[in-house]
Order: structure tokens, then C-alpha cells, then sequence
């Protein structure tokens, strides 16, 4: 028996409303394991997973998940609140992201080691990178002014498109660190596999939100 177009879409929105909240205790929880992990303090190297788990996985999660219709915690406030909220969570993750690549540079040198020489390291550098060309890019839809000759639903589709390229990017540099040896003596059998879904999932979440909201909906249009 065929369900009616209104309890199709109930179903579905009780589907995202429930991915979505998966997405905030998954990302939540995972930086908090990596702090446990870490420990912060007890070394320099020690801060470097707990800042990038925080912009990777936490707060860049929260940032995107700001604009969800049906899982953001911020749906009370205005378009132009969130927006603004999404903009302090980008920078907050980007600053993060930043002064954890930097200790782990400092840590290197410290112990004479090679920069960049696994994939995790530089899946790392270009992820941070386009952290900061995304953050950029956001200047343009808070001041559309200074871009005039962009249409504006053309830069918040570029701007959601790169967007997911650059925590997709994060989600892998996360996944590779996962595969170093600091992580694989620590974190075994069951464990482990639990750890990966976790950007696994929220990367789905995210990918599937952004789809619904500017890639499916233009491809759409006629």
C-alpha cells in the first residue's frame, strides 16, 4: 500500500530530524573521547587531536548544522542570527584548526621530524587551508556589496558547495589520524571502529542536509 505524499514527508523529516541529532551527540562525543584520549597538558603533541577533533569534527559540525530545518538548535532565531552564529562557529573552527596545525609543526621540529611526510598530514594542511579560503569566501555573503557583480544565490551555492568540500576535507584528515600510530597503539578492536563511524556519519548528515538545501533543490529548477 502506497503512503500519501504527507506521510512520506513526515517520515522523512522524522528521519533527518533523528540524523541530525545523531550528528550532534556524534560529534560532541568524538571530541570529548579525543580529549580523554589526549589528555591536554601532558604534552605539546597532545593538544594538536583535541584543537583539530574541536574544529573538525565539533565546532564546524555545529556551524553547518546551524542552518538544519529540523535538528539546528538555534531555530528560534532569525535567518540573519544564524547566519551570524555560523559565522563565529567557522572562525572559531578555523582559529582552532590553526593553532593545532602550528603545535604539531613546533612538535616536529622539536623532535627533528619530517613535515607533511604522511597523508594525514597533509590531507591536515589542505583542509586547514581551505578553511581559510572558505572563511574568506563568507566575507563576500555577509557583505554582498562588495561582490555586486555575483548574483547572491549564486555565491550562497558556491559558498555551500566549497563548503562541503572543506569538511569533507576535515573528515578525511580526521579519518587518516585515526590510522597513525599515536591513535592505532591506543585505540583498538571495537574501539576503533566506533571512533571512525563517527566522522563517517556526521559527514553523511551534513552531506545529505547540504544536498536537500542548495545542490538537489538547483538541480531542480528549471
Amino acid at each position: 500500500m502506497a503512503l500519501s505524499v504527507e506521510t512520506e514527508s513526515h517520515i522523512y523529516r522524522v528521519l533527518r530530524t533523528a540524523s541530525g541529532a545523531a550528528a550532534h551527540l556524534l560529534a560532541f562525543g568524538f571530541t570529548i573521547f579525543v580529549a580523554v584520549l589526549a589528555r591536554p597538558g601532558s604534552s605539546l603533541f597532545s593538544w594538536h587531536p583535541v584543537l583539530m577533533s574541536l574544529a573538525f569534527s565539533f565546532l564546524m559540525t555545529e556551524a553547518l548544522l546551524v542552518f538544519s530545518p529540523e535538528s539546528s538548535l538555534l531555530r528560534s532565531l532569525s535567518r540573519k542570527g544564524r547566519t551570524r552564529c555560523h559565522w563565529v562557529l567557522q572562525l572559531l573552527a578555523l582559529l582552532c584548526a590553526l593553532l593545532g596545525f602550528s603545535l604539531v609543526i613546533l612538535h616536529k621540529e622539536q623532535l627533528g621530524k619530517a613535515h607533511l611526510a604522511t597523508w594525514h598530514g597533509r590531507a591536515g594542511l589542505l583542509a586547514v587551508l581551505w578553511a581559510g579560503l572558505q572563511c574568506s569566501g563568507g566575507v563576500g555573503l555577509l557583505y554582498p556589496k562588495l561582490l555586486p557583480r555575483l548574483p547572491l544565490a549564486k555565491l550562497k551555492l558556491y559558498h555551500a558547495t566549497s563548503g562541503l568540500v572543506g569538511y569533507l576535507l576535515g573528515s578525511a584528515s580526521l579519518l587518516l589520524g585515526m590510522c597513525s600510530f599515536w591513535f592505532t597503539t591506543t585505540v583498538t578492536g571495537g574501539v576503533w571502529y566506533l571512533a571512525v563511524l563517527c566522522p563517517v556519519i556526521t559527514s553523511l548528515v551534513i552531506m545529505n542536509q547540504v544536498s536537500n538545501a542548495y545542490l538537489y533543490r538547483k538541480r531542480m529548477q528549471p
